[in-house]
């Protein structure tokens, strides 16, 4: 079944014609340089001969996109980069994992099919009812994947997970990481300036734990891991490849072990924001006072009230808090919003 990927170089067709279940563990070479390796659909590593399992410099990349199967855009760049491995024009100096994650909501045109693939990470795919839907099965198979790539590596110089998305709304800035809870660990001054080189200029540090895609490699493996969002949700084919030219290409330089020249931390390059609270739904009649048109990243002032739910109020609590992700139509019991503050710089190292 592999020929129809190594005839096509084509990834994404290879998994969408191939959506519930690749039977993997196939491998093919590409050149005398590198070991490719299927694991499932949608799930695929490249290996440089040249790292030994004794080999203790290189770095460990996982890149992830399609966590929803409707943010197309980091679905088409990861595509791009698997095409150029395959094609040679690019060849990977560093081991790379590929996770294409919900490739039925992909065909389907749609966020999940059943529940948020986002919200299941770090066993919650086996909490309350279990394993009962696509979501929650392909959660705990991402996982494994995740710990069988990590674990295949003795000691790697870096570990690094990449969560790719694009936003529901616009966002007055457009391309933003969020930094995963770390207790006891400093941000990375060179990572935030890595990602400032790729367009990304904005970083969201979380105050706690949560069930997310990179909080799984964050705190399993103190991987250098990030949910990035960049840009807006488009369908295939309307998104404007040229906005990720800078991502692209400090991905290809990571890949490939080049220089990355990267610069001094520089606060004043990057707008940090601090997750100061989340605000969950408790009651269905739970509502946003803003209109559904807001921008994320809207500041609003202490005392302004966000939010209506059983009959109270929910106020912004410090001078200025801005909103990112709000979505009224969540389940009882999860996240509606994101409010920010302005972040200090004392924790990054």
């Amino acid at each position: 079944m592999l020929q129809a990927l190594t005839d096509s170089q084509d990834f994404l067709k290879f998994t969408l014609d191939n959506p519930q279940h690749f039977e993997g563990g196939e491998r093919f070479t590409i050149g005398e340089h590198t070991d490719v390796e299927v694991w499932d659909t949608g799930v695929i590593v490249f290996e440089p001969k040249s790292i030994t399992a004794a080999s203790a410099e290189h770095k460990d990349i996982v890149l992830s996109c399609a966590v929803h199967g409707n943010e197309t855009a980091p679905i088409e760049l990861c595509n791009e980069l698997v095409k150029a491995l395959l094609q040679e024009k690019i060849i990977a100096k560093q081991r790379v994992l590929f996770l294409f994650g919900n490739p039925p909501a992909i065909i389907n045109g749609t966020r999940f099919i059943e529940e948020n693939l986002n919200r299941l990470f770090n066993g919650a795919h086996s909490a309350g009812e279990g394993l009962v839907n696509p979501e929650r099965i392909r959660a705990k198979k991402l996982e494994h994947y995740v710990d069988q790539f990590f674990a295949a590596s003795n000691s790697p110089k870096q570990r690094i997970h990449y969560d790719l998305h694009t936003a529901i709304r616009a966002s007055k800035h457009e391309k933003f990481a969020i930094y995963p809870f770390r207790p006891g660990r400093k941000y990375s001054s060179e990572q935030i300036m890595f990602l400032e080189a790729c367009g990304i200029d904005t970083i969201l540090f979380h105050h706690e734990p949560t069930t997310t895609f990179s909080y799984y490699s964050s705190k399993n493996y103190q991987a250098d891991a990030f949910t990035i969002e960049l840009g807006k949700v488009l369908p295939f084919g309307q998104n404007d490849m040229t906005r990720f030219i800078a991502l692209k290409e400090m991905l290809n330089r990571l890949i490939t072990d080049s220089p990355l020249d990267l610069g001094e931390f520089d606060e004043t390059k990057v707008n940090l924001y601090q997750v100061c609270r989340a605000i969950n739904k408790g009651v269905e009649d739970f509502e946003f006072t803003f209109a559904n048109d807001v921008e994320n990243f809207t500041a609003f002032p202490k005392g302004y009230i966000l939010a209506k739910e059983g009959g109270t109020a929910i106020k912004v609590e410090h001078d200025v808090e801005a909103i990112v992700f709000p979505n009224a139509k969540v389940p009882v019991g999860q996240r509606t919003v994101l409010c920010l503050k302005p972040a200090s710089t004392d924790n990054i190292g």
